[in-house]
């Protein structure tokens, strides 16, 4: 008799639930009122995109930074509560934070 027999066993009524935190891939970011500034500059002649106004812990700049590093598939860091990915790649950034529940404004051309 494995777990899951003991389980239902025990609580013969329960229904368990089907998005559990081991099937959820998606990662969990802290959410803001305040937009984020969405902005595209030119550093050293290369172009990269920044994301200012972000004001979650630490840990939330690590985890939003390494899932848009992994979604675009290019380089990236945080520090001083600014969010510095390489590229351009506003259009794809704003998309995916609106996605995540974020309210995102375009800064610039």
């Amino acid at each position: 008799m494995d777990l899951q027999d003991q389980l239902k066993n025990l609580f013969p009524n329960h229904v368990p639930e089907e998005n559990t935190p081991e099937t959820d891939s998606s990662p969990k970011f802290w959410l803001q009122d305040t937009p984020i500034l969405c902005k595209y500059e030119k550093r050293k002649g290369k172009p990269v995109t920044l994301l200012e106004g972000y004001n979650g812990a630490p840990s939330d700049f690590k985890k939003l930074t390494k899932a848009l590093q992994s979604l675009l598939g290019v380089g990236g860091s945080f520090k001083d509560e600014t969010i510095l990915i390489q590229g351009d790649f506003r259009e794809k950034i704003m998309e995916f934070l609106k996605q995540h529940g974020f309210s995102v404004k375009r800064v610039g051309g």
